[in-house]
C-alpha cells in the first residue's frame, strides 16, 4: 500500500492559499531583499569595505545604533511602567490613555517629526525650558551658579543626538507596551499572593516572580523597539538636523547616497542594516522559542 502523504486540512483550498502566500511574500519581501544583496554582491570586497568603513558612514552607524539602544532601554523601563499601570489599575481616563499608546502607529512619521521639532525647539513649549534663558537651561548655561566649579554647557534637543533619542523613544514605546500587556494580563495574581504568604517582600515578589514570568515578552518588546528605531527615518530628519559626523543617521546617509546616484554605496550600507535586522529578528525568535519551551 502506498503511503498517504497528503493530509486532510480543515481549511479549504490549502494548496491555493499556500501558493498565493508564498508568491505574495516573494514579490513583496524576498525579491526586494534579494535585489539588494545582488546589487551589493556586484561590488568587490575592497569597494564594499571602503564604503562601509568611511568616517561618515562609521559615524552614522555609531549614532544610529547608539541612539536606538538608548531609546529602546528607555522604552523598556517606562513601557513596563505604562503597561503595568494600564493592566493593574483602574482610573478615570484609562481607556483614553490606552488609546494614546497607538498614536505613534497611526500618525505619519513626518508629522511626528514636525510635531517633535516644533515642541522641543528653543521656541517650543518644552524646548523653551531648556533654552539658556529657560528655568532648566539657566542651571547649565554659561554664567550659571556653578560655572566657577564646572564647565557650563547648553542643552540642545533639536539638531542633536538628544533629539534623535526623543524621536526614537516616541515611535518605539507602543512596541514594549503592547507586547507586555498580554503577558501582564495572563499573570496569575494568586502566584504573587502565594509568594507574599511565604514571607517574600513586595520587591522580592517583583523581581523573583513577576519579572521572570514576563521577561520573554519584555525582551521581545525591547528588541522590536530597537529594530524599529534602527530603521526610522521620517520622525528623525526634522529634529536631527542631519549634520554629517554629528546628527546624520544611517537611513539619511542612504538617501543622500541615492540622491548622489551612488546606488552601489547606498545598497552596501543598506545590507549592513539588513544584517543587523536579521540578527534582531533571530533574537526575537529565540526569545519566543525559549518562552514556549519554558511554558511547556
Amino acid at each position: 500500500m502506498l503511503p498517504q502523504f497528503k493530509q486532510h486540512s480543515v481549511l479549504p483550498g490549502f494548496g491555493l492559499t499556500l501558493g498565493f502566500t508564498l508568491t505574495y511574500l516573494s514579490l513583496i519581501v524576498l525579491l526586494p531583499l534579494a535585489t539588494l544583496v545582488i546589487v551589493t554582491a556586484s561590488m568587490s570586497f575592497a569597494d564594499f569595505w571602503k564604503v562601509i568603513s568611511s568616517p561618515l558612514v562609521i559615524a552614522s552607524f555609531k549614532l544610529s545604533f547608539g541612539t536606538s539602544l538608548v531609546a529602546a532601554c528607555l522604552n523598556a523601563v517606562f513601557g513596563f511602567i505604562v503597561a503595568w499601570s494600564l493592566v493593574r489599575y483602574r482610573f478615570p481616563g484609562r481607556r483614553f490613555v490606552d488609546a494614546l499608546i497607538d498614536i505613534p502607529f497611526a500618525m505619519p512619521t513626518a508629522v511626528s517629526g514636525i510635531a517633535l521639532s516644533t515642541l522641543y525647539a528653543h521656541s517650543g513649549w518644552i524646548g523653551a525650558w531648556f533654552a539658556p534663558e529657560g528655568w532648566i537651561g539657566a542651571w547649565f548655561a554659561p554664567g550659571s551658579w556653578y560655572s566657577t566649579w564646572f564647565k557650563p554647557f547648553e542643552i540642545e534637543i533639536v539638531n542633536s543626538s538628544l533629539g534623535i533619542i526623543v524621536a526614537l523613544t516616541f515611535i518605539g514605546l507602543p512596541f514594549v507596551v503592547r507586547t507586555l500587556q498580554p503577558a501582564l494580563e495572563d499573570l496569575d495574581k494568586e502566584v504573587e499572593e502565594a509568594a507574599e504568604s511565604l514571607g517574600a517582600s513586595k520587591w522580592q515578589t517583583f523581581y523573583r516572580v513577576i519579572i521572570p514570568s514576563v521577561f520573554p515578552a519584555w525582551a521581545t518588546g525591547f528588541t522590536l523597539a530597537l529594530a524599529r528605531a534602527l530603521g526610522e527615518y521620517g520622525s528623525v530628519i526634522f529634529i536631527a538636523g542631519n549634520i554629517p559626523m554629528k546628527t546624520e543617521i544611517v537611513p539619511v546617509k542612504i538617501v543622500q547616497e541615492l540622491l548622489n546616484y551612488e546606488t552601489a554605496a547606498a545598497t552596501a550600507i543598506a545590507v549592513v542594516m539588513l544584517a543587523a535586522s536579521f540578527v534582531l529578528m533571530f533574537c526575537i525568535n529565540m526569545i519566543q522559542w525559549y518562552a514556549r519551551r519554558r511554558s511547556s
